[in-house]
């Protein structure tokens, strides 16, 4: 069975965030097109992320925190982003205001 269109954009909206960027799950899930899909972001990243070699590590939560629990991926995803150039805040936050990547208003969200 094919991939939906939904999949295929946010797979693309995904490999498109920069190094040294993030962007939230449901901002993905509004470029690609379903602002309510959020958690429909989370299981294609989780099935998808090495096959299609995303960036995984650039997608966070709203409020700009690593989803992943500590000693379930949250070390690897902050070192990843981190060596990325991303600080955090003293309360393990990223400051989306510095951070959060949002495609440019000339951006059509179908080509990404």
């Amino acid at each position: 069975m094919g991939r939906t269109v939904f999949t295929e954009r946010v797979i693309r909206i995904i490999k498109a965030i920069p190094e040294g960027q993030v962007c939230s799950y449901g901002k993905v899930a509004a470029l690609a097109g379903n602002p309510r899909a959020a958690r429909q972001v989370v299981r294609i990243l989780h099935n998808s992320s090495k096959k299609e070699e995303l960036p995984w590590q650039r997608v966070v939560n709203r409020e700009g925190l690593i989803s992943l629990k500590k000693g379930q991926g949250y070390e690897r995803q902050r070192e990843l982003l981190e060596r990325e150039g991303i600080e955090f805040c003293l309360d393990g936050s990223i400051d989306l205001d510095a951070y959060l990547w949002m495609p440019g208003p000339a951006t059509n969200s179908e080509d990404l």
